[in-house]
């Protein structure tokens, strides 16, 4: 199972992007789809998930800015980030429990896309 994620960029504090995230592979299922983002010099931390029914969680840092979705069909979490700031700057991670065969559920991660807010 592979997650390849894209979207990352340099944009400007106060405006927009969208991060995409897609699994391939053998996949049964997938349930939880989410992203995490590493800054410089600090540790990865959990910025959205999102269930298989679409519930969502979200960082206090980001909630009212960033909206995650996915598109179960596609096998494809999003992240839309509007007015972003330049603490948003990291990388970006997706990150995704899937079930593989009927009995076995393992984590994947993505690469990871750099995100740069210019201030």
């Amino acid at each position: 199972v592979q997650l390849q994620a894209s979207g990352g960029g340099l944009v400007q504090a106060g405006g927009s992007l969208r991060l995409s995230c897609a699994a391939s592979g053998t996949i049964y299922s997938i349930n939880d789809m989410g992203w995490h983002r590493q800054a410089p010099g600090k540790q990865r931390e959990l910025v959205a998930v999102i269930s298989v029914n679409g519930i969502t969680n979200y960082a206090d840092s980001v909630k009212g800015r960033f909206t995650i979705s996915r598109d179960n069909a596609k096998k494809t979490v999003y992240l839309q980030m509007n007015s972003v700031k330049p603490e948003d700057t990291g990388v970006y991670y997706c990150n995704s429990d899937v079930r593989v065969t009927i009995w076995t559920m393992r984590n994947y991660w993505g690469q990871g896309t750099l995100v740069t807010v210019s201030s």
